[in-house]
């Protein structure tokens, strides 16, 4: 699975529109407002790279508002979660 962080700047009238335009994309699996240089952040997971090519030029850049996007692309991804599943394995015994 291909982890991407697409770093967003949407025009501040279309926020809220392109936040759950962007949501309702395939592949998309949440969608974060924020502050600084980008006004949202959506985080993708998509199985191989052509994918990303289609998702990001073809369905995220062309939602009503969007003015541009920075894809970044994750080579590992570490969690909380993850790291305390890993420490209990074997506590139920």
């Amino acid at each position: 699975m291909i982890t991407a962080i697409v770093l967003i700047q949407v025009s501040a009238e279309s926020i809220t529109d392109a936040a759950q335009a962007i949501v309702d994309i395939d592949g998309v699996t949440e969608v974060h407002s924020c502050a600084g240089d980008a006004d949202l952040i959506a985080m993708v997971k998509v199985s191989e790279h052509e994918e990303l090519a289609a998702l990001i030029p073809g369905r995220i850049s062309k939602v009503p508002g969007v003015l541009n996007t920075d894809t970044h692309i994750a080579f590992r991804s570490y969690s909380k979660k993850d790291t305390e599943a890993a420490f209990a394995i074997g506590l139920d015994s």
